[in-house]
């Protein structure tokens, strides 16, 4: 577990020892590693290595005929009488400056003492009797085990390393050892940090939101679970009861308590209430507010900006999308609805926001009901005015449902995912910039690589951390993650008069005394007065080596053109590559849109057909029976043509009859008088 970095002040003689052995000074495992760094580099931590372990140098100045000797015994003797516990300090600063994560990579080693650097020390410990009076002793290190009985690392005694100072690789997860009971695995929780502790409160298992409240020591890397209570009324009065379950909720660190906004619930409110935690007491208690409060949701990011929260987004009770935009000063409590100018962000849930130089909203990515973004929004606080910025380097593909933390100017967004695939990026954006790079990926489907996952900034032995808790890809997870972020320096070395510097392969501390052009670095370094004062080398160049320094200058020059404009290149390539996935993406989500409404209409156009079909039949039969009624009619028509016939025939007998019947009176015969 790393102690403070030299950087910071302190520079342990453990910490001296494996630097020297990492550049190369020492034995057991740097073996000429300093041939990584320029020539005033070298030379500048040759000097401070021999004054940190020999003292100030009292040994006579080299010949002028070899340069390589002559520049290094400038150095060291441009020292003065710095201590070598100041020696030591540059030492170990020098090198984390030039390459932050060198302490990551140290093998294991056994530290030699001193080890002559072909100067005039032929003996090393004639070396350390010419020690000056004032250097310190190396204190004897021991070694920590962890509880499974593997030896963890060698430190000092004075200074016993735990908790997150256990994570010595820059820009690498870890997922470092904690003990006792683990929380239930969760997504969709809220997780913040209260001195050297991270709370976890709510979040969703197997599709049931949970309310306990668990916290992780950042120093021992154990967990804890707070029963807490919920205060009623005054403070002396409270019940064991505890709050309601959620999920998708927003947890902020505020003056040494714990706020929670918003969140999905089970009997979900008509409006956003406020939660407040004390850590100091366990109780829970309903903050209330004035103004207009916004309607329920889960989902939306709270930002916290300066003495407000600054919500925006997320999804109602009733699944709709919100893009509204509402600030809750926490002086008044009072919520505020803000109408924004220019164009917002389109509704969504699942993003991240950020806050830059107390003025600048930054949202990020999100999703749909259907889809994903990547886009990026910023709201000018002082002016309410949108506005979408062209993002720079490697912008990343659209997700939802990942976590983002801010340290410095740098804003850090971790896991998500697009409804295909986790992603297994570690993002960083400069937010002055607005430039995206990628930290480190992860492999696999680990839970760095998931959505509704927490991630948190913390500062641990005045070092700073992102810590990352829980997240589903598939399954569960209660895991915790740490990273280290690595902070170049911008303070770099700098020459009077600079020298051309060799490529990496040569080490500049040992060229053959043939060379053919001197090494005339300029050393910046802290005296005993802790002033900066410039030491500068005897010049001996010659015409010719001043010529060759002018050729070497003309083609590193033109080497690095070549390598900026082919990383222009490449950056462009990158960036066209990542606009055609993007259209691709665009033309597939179209494509299934489409595909969908194809599907729709063709279920139309076989309803219609089935309708078709059923009104041909209902023709048919109407047909056939227009056919029978015709039938009818003729036959109705012959019938009573046929009664007519009949009528006529009977009228007519009935008419001889009574014309005849005189002449049957005649003839004798009588009437008929059945018709009487």
């Amino acid at each position: 577990m790393a102690t403070a970095r030299a950087s910071s002040g302190l520079a342990y003689p453990e910490r001296f020892h494996a630097a020297a052995a990492y550049a190369g000074f020492a034995g057991g495992g740097g073996g000429g590693a300093i041939s990584r760094f320029q020539n005033d580099v070298a030379l500048l931590l040759y000097g401070l290595y021999q004054q940190a372990t020999v003292g100030p140098c009292n040994v006579p100045k080299p010949r002028a005929w070899n340069p390589v000797e002559n520049s290094k015994w400038t150095s060291w003797h441009g020292l003065g009488n710095m201590a070598p516990a100041e020696a030591m300090r540059l030492f170990v600063k020098i090198l984390e400056e030039e390459d932050p994560g060198w302490y990551s990579r140290v093998p294991e080693f056994t530290i030699e003492p001193i080890v002559d650097v072909q100067m005039h020390n032929p003996k090393p410990e004639a070396a350390l009797e010419s020690a000056a009076p004032n250097s310190i002793p190396f204190p004897e290190p021991k070694t920590i085990s962890t509880e499974n009985g593997s030896a963890l690392e060698t430190q000092d005694k004075d200074v016993v390393m735990e908790g997150l100072g256990s994570i010595r690789n820059y820009d690498h997860w870890t997922a470092p050892s904690v003990t006792r009971q683990h929380p239930k695995p969760r997504y969709e929780h809220g997780a913040a940090i209260v001195g050297e502790k991270m709370y976890i409160f709510g979040g969703n298992y197997n599709g049931r939101y949970l309310s306990d409240l668990q916290v992780l020591d950042l120093r021992s890397l154990t967990w804890s679970k707070i029963e807490a209570k919920t205060q009623a009324g005054s403070p002396e009065s409270s019940s064991t009861i505890a709050v309601s379950p959620c999920a998708g909720h927003s947890l902020i660190s505020w003056e040494g308590k714990i706020l929670s906004i918003a969140g999905h619930t089970k009997d979900p409110s008509e409006t956003v209430s406020v939660k407040e935690f004390d850590p100091r007491t366990s109780t829970w208690s309903n903050l209330k507010t004035y103004g207009k409060p916004p309607i329920s949701r889960g989902g939306q990011s709270v930002t916290l900006v300066g003495t407000t929260l600054v919500m925006f987004g997320g999804e109602d009770a009733k699944r709709s999308l919100l893009n509204d935009l509402h600030i809750l000063d926490l002086e008044t409590m009072t919520w505020d609805d803000i109408e924004a100018i220019g164009i917002p962000p389109s509704p969504r849930s699942g993003h991240v926001a950020a806050c830059h130089a107390e003025r600048y909203l930054l949202i990020f990515g999100g999703g749909s009901h259907a889809t994903c973004f990547n886009d990026l929004h910023v709201l000018d606080l002082q002016t309410m005015e949108w506005s979408r910025p062209k993002q720079q380097g490697l912008v990343p593909g659209p997700r939802a449902g990942h976590a983002g933390a801010t340290i410095g100017e740098s804003w850090y967004i971790v896991g998500g995912g697009d409804n295909k695939t986790g992603a297994s990026e570690t993002l960083v954006l400069n937010m002055s910039a607005l430039v995206w790079s990628v930290v480190t990926t992860v492999q696999g489907r680990v839970p760095l690589a998931s959505e509704g996952l927490s991630l948190v900034p913390c500062t641990y032995n005045g070092e700073d951390f992102l810590v990352s808790f829980g997240g589903y890809n598939g399954r569960y997870s209660n895991d915790v993650y740490v990273l280290k972020p690595s902070h170049k320096s911008d303070i770099e070395s700098k020459m009077v008069d600079g020298p051309v510097s060799q490529p990496d392969s040569v080490n500049p501390l040992f060229i053959s005394p043939n060379a053919s052009r001197d090494v005339e670095p300029e050393i910046e370094a802290t005296t005993q007065d802790g002033k900066i004062r410039e030491i500068v080398m005897d010049n001996v160049d010659s015409a010719a080596n001043i010529r060759s320094e002018e050729t070497s200058e003309k083609l590193l020059e033109a080497l690095k053109a070549e390598k900026e404009e082919l990383e222009a290149t490449l950056n462009k390539e990158q960036l066209q590559t990542l606009q055609l996935k993007q259209e691709l993406a665009d033309a597939e989500n179209r494509n299934s849109e489409l595909t969908k409404e194809l599907q729709s209409i063709r279920g139309q156009l076989a309803a219609e057909q089935s309708r078709c079909f059923k009104l041909e039949v209902d023709v048919a039969e109407l047909r056939q029976k227009l056919q029978s009624m015709e039938a009818l009619q003729k036959e109705v028509e012959l019938l009573q043509r046929q009664k007519a016939a009949s009528e006529q025939a009977a009228l007519n007998a009935k008419q001889r009859q009574s014309s005849g019947g005189m002449w049957g009176w005649i003839a004798g015969t009588p009437p008929d008088r059945s018709d009487s």
